[in-house]
């Protein structure tokens, strides 16, 4: 590794740290990972920003697993003491306020930046062969945030997360085929009950963090052998003009930096703007006024709306899904009918996005200010 920086130099070049480093490489066999690091390059090019995206969500998930214990060791997922326990945490417990603030806090940023993630991906053709089990494999995980968001919703019990649940499950209920038996099965009857909270804590604590670990694994082992992909632009670009940084320590120190700009916003957030806690829920009562899912789910909120009750024989929001689930399919399959032959598909493709997105925002706005 080349010198950059005489003080980790000369750090590095020590004998407390020979020694150590062949202790740790000795039992672990780190010099295969630290040559492929001094080995790996990324390019460098005008969308290069969204490089950073990834790095991100790995730093948002490790916080929203630190936050998620601290939470766990207060929380007690029963309908009588659910809400008490948050109420208490934020109240009676030192920096229990800023814990759970940062924790729903992250929850929406990582969300939003596992999106930023995945159409930068998309629009630098990034699921293109051979990297289709990477797109595939982002995919879900961004399906396992929302369902962290969803499922984690819930878990305070207050008015707002109660309504604003019993409306998610409405919703997915309205799934063709599947919607009705997913929404009892999450709800663990007709009706949100304790039977809900119990599911929703499980799956939130134990069944898709086992998943995230699984996913995000293969993920980034995937994202490390095939390396950063490169946009069209810059392949096309002649050998003496294509510019790389190293990954390591260039590019990491930056990732390392860009890590501590987001933590900065997340902690003003938390500081500025504590997660509110509503009134503990009654499930006998009648919903108030302007109860709305969470911003991710607003559009399709939003679109389902709009929709007539009927459309033919078929109940409207059934067809709304419907529709949903075929854009999902598409994105899914991207991979397999722009493999970067055809410029014309190519151009299909980027036309899709584009418009997924614009749908998105608007549909987002519209439900956020209606």
């Amino acid at each position: 590794m080349k010198s950059w920086c005489p003080v980790l130099e000369s750090i590095k070049n020590s004998q407390g740290f020979q020694k150590s480093y062949a202790w740790l490489d000795e039992r672990f066999q780190l010099s295969p990972l630290v040559a492929f690091a001094a080995k790996k390059k990324v390019p460098m090019h005008a969308h290069s920003v969204w490089y950073y995206m990834g790095g991100v969500a790995f730093m948002l998930i490790a916080i929203q697993v630190i936050t998620g214990i601290l939470l766990s060791i207060y929380y007690i997922p029963e309908l009588g003491s659910a809400n008490a326990s948050i109420l208490k945490l934020t109240t009676k417990v030192e920096f229990g306020w800023f814990i759970r603030s940062l924790h729903s806090w992250a929850a929406n940023l990582l969300i939003g930046v596992v999106f930023l993630h995945m159409f930068s991906a998309y629009f630098m053709k990034a699921y293109r062969p051979p990297r289709e089990i990477t797109w595939w494999t982002g995919l879900i995980l961004l399906v396992l945030m929302m369902g962290f968001g969803f499922t984690g919703y819930l878990l305070p019990w207050d008015e707002v997360s109660f309504f604003a649940t019993k409306i998610g499950l409405d919703i997915a209920g309205k799934t063709p085929f599947i919607g009705e038996f997913l929404a009892n099965i999450l709800r663990g009857g007709p009706q949100i009950s304790q039977a809900t909270i119990s599911r929703f804590f499980t799956i939130h604590v134990f069944v898709l963090p086992l998943g995230l670990m699984a996913l995000l694994g293969g993920h980034l082992w995937l994202v490390q052998s095939l390396g950063m992909s490169e946009p069209e632009s810059f392949k096309k670009l002649p050998a003496e003009k294509k510019k790389y940084e190293d990954f390591f320590p260039t590019f990491v120190l930056k990732d390392v930096m860009v890590w501590l700009l987001f933590f900065n916003l997340l902690a003003a957030f938390a500081t500025l703007a504590p997660w509110s806690l509503g009134s503990e829920a009654d499930p006998f009562a009648a919903a108030p006024d302007g109860i709305k899912p969470e911003w991710y789910f607003l559009a399709m909120f939003q679109f389902l709306k709009l929709m007539p009750s009927t459309i033919g024989p078929i109940e409207g929001e059934m067809v709304g899904m419907a529709f949903f689930a075929l854009i999902a399919l598409i994105l899914a399959l991207v991979p397999l009918w722009d493999k970067g032959h055809s410029a014309k598909l190519s151009a299909w493709a980027t036309r899709f996005g584009v418009i997924v997105i614009l749908g998105f925002v608007t549909f987002t706005l519209w439900g956020a200010w209606s």
